[in-house]
């Protein structure tokens, strides 16, 4: 009986509250400004600031000669027997490297690594955007343990409203089932507050920045 009672209060409460007019205390507030401060850096370093501080590792490379020769030493870090690409103009670009690339069907379910390329990149959270309209796919992007992602200087973008208004351009007519915004490796602390990585996606994310500016 308390419980209903308890409960009758609040909702009268919340009535009396939606039916009485108070004014507003915050009149001076500009509801068009900006909520964020601008940024102390450049796009692209304050990007791969963001990146770093998410988890994820940024490299830099001046061209696409570098960022072949970042991959193999990547994959020679990082124990890769194998990269897994679909993205056709990242198999082009890898073809005459040392690294072993696959794009199976078969190799999928055991695969450790895999490459895509971006829609854009977003400097303000260190976000990677994609969407089901690449080459790679849906999947590409969750399964791996490692996720590498090859982007160019002229992808970033200051910030989320900036990559949404490219993807309405370059898609007009098609536009992707899915977008998915990436901010680091997949993380939780569901479970007693103890930080897992790779829960429920990539454990690594790796960046790298191609500059064409």
């Amino acid at each position: 009986m308390q419980e209903t009672t308890t409960r009758e209060k609040i909702l009268k409460r919340v009535r009396n509250a939606l039916i009485s007019k108070r004014e507003n205390p915050f009149s001076d507030v500009s509801l068009k400004s900006s909520v964020y401060f601008d940024f102390e850096e450049e796009p692209v370093v304050q990007f791969a600031l963001k990146l770093n501080e998410a988890g994820g590792t940024f490299v830099y490379c001046e061209n696409e000669k570098a960022v072949i020769e970042n991959l193999q030493l990547l994959a020679k870090q990082q124990d890769w027997d194998r990269l897994f690409v679909l993205d056709g103009w990242l198999k082009s670009l890898l073809e005459n490297s040392t690294l072993t690339l696959s794009s199976s069907k078969e190799d999928f379910n055991g695969l450790k690594a895999g490459i895509t390329r971006c829609e854009y990149l977003i400097a303000r959270f260190g976000s990677v955007m994609v969407s089901s309209a690449l080459d790679s796919g849906r999947r590409l992007f969750v399964y791996p343990e490692h996720h590498v992602v090859v982007a160019r200087a002229s992808q970033v973008v200051g910030d989320l409203k900036d990559a949404l208004n490219g993807i309405k351009k370059k898609y007009p007519d098609n536009f992707p089932s899915q977008i998915t915004i990436i901010t680091g490796p997949s993380r939780t602390a569901d479970i007693e507050k103890t930080l897992v990585m790779g829960a429920h996606g990539p454990k690594a994310l790796y960046v790298l920045l191609i500059d064409d500016m």
